[in-house]
């Protein structure tokens, strides 16, 4: 690894080869030509980078066009520099065999390293709920750590920043409390955002059984299920087995479709759900649609 002299507020290698000189001007700051080897994730980053489509799309942009929008980097005790703003491009110009990324570099320390990284991640894209979530949470914290008088003095930082209501803020931060396998379905759209909030107040236990039930039964919880259990949470009456029970509940049909279902109900054993008896009907067309095709 090059040794790395820093000067002013840049931290250049010696070698000029390794960055080819390639410098700019933006804002009074200079961008740089920094080699993708040199540049590592911080150590907790709240905003996902996926190989999806997003990414795809972001590669090949950028293999047409360049990268238009240089990261944040800061350097490292240990040598290289902390990419706070830009690991997606980052992963964008190693899938098209991309060698080196412009950046800015900033001497930080960690608190102002942190709000950088947050501050510049939202103002650039859509962000996932638990990005969201993550995001609002460590401001708020890092805010409060440097004078801010609480968390209802930090959240109207957040309001102004965001647009979001204080109450959707600190809604947001409730997902922090869910446990991966449930914070992971509100990102995929599995699980709906005010039923996460609800069963935020579960105990890590009671929310791994909900997700087990989830998973059981092939359900999603309803606002309905979720403040139940909730309920029964703050009242000390809630177990793995009511969470089974409310997550196995059957949800109604359109009258229209029960109305359907019924014609066909007397043709089934009289202890088949709705959801069995639709299962049986569509294995039974397949079986035909594909007999027919023969």
């Amino acid at each position: 690894m090059p040794k790395t002299n820093i000067i002013g507020n840049l931290a250049l290698t010696k070698a000029s080869d390794i960055f080819k000189s390639t410098t700019k001007k933006m804002d009074g700051e200079t961008i740089v030509e920094i080699p993708l080897s040199e540049l590592y994730p911080p150590e907790y980053h709240p905003f996902q980078v996926n190989d999806d489509k997003s990414m795809t799309r972001l590669a090949k942009n950028i293999k047409r066009n360049g990268v238009h929008e240089p990261g944040i980097v800061r350097p490292r005790a240990d040598g290289g520099y902390e990419l706070l703003c830009g690991n997606r491009r980052k992963r964008a110009c190693e899938i098209i065999g991309k060698q080196t990324m412009p950046v800015i570099i900033r001497e930080l320390d960690d608190d102002s390293a942190v709000l950088t990284m947050i501050d510049s991640n939202l103002e650039q894209r859509d962000k996932l709920p638990s990005e969201k979530a993550w995001s609002y949470q460590m401001k708020m914290e890092i805010l409060n750590h440097n004078g801010v008088k609480d968390d209802m003095h930090s959240v109207e930082v957040l309001v102004e920043q965001t647009g979001e209501s204080k109450n959707q803020i600190f809604r947001f931060i409730r997902l922090t409390e869910l446990i991966n396998a449930l914070l992971d379905r509100v990102d995929t759209k599995q699980l709906a955002f005010n039923p996460a909030v609800e069963l935020s107040y579960l105990s890590q236990t009671e929310q791994t059984a909900v997700a087990t039930a989830m998973d059981k039964y092939e359900v999603k919880p309803s606002l309905s299920q979720a403040v139940r259990l909730k309920k029964l949470k703050q009242s000390g009456e809630l177990t793995v087995n009511i969470i089974d029970q409310i997550l196995a509940e059957e949800k109604k049909p359109p009258k229209s479709e029960q109305a359907g279902a019924m014609r066909f109900r007397k043709y089934f054993p009289p202890d088949y759900s709705q959801k069995q008896i639709e299962s049986e009907i569509i294995k039974l067309l397949k079986e035909r649609k594909e007999g027919a095709a023969i």
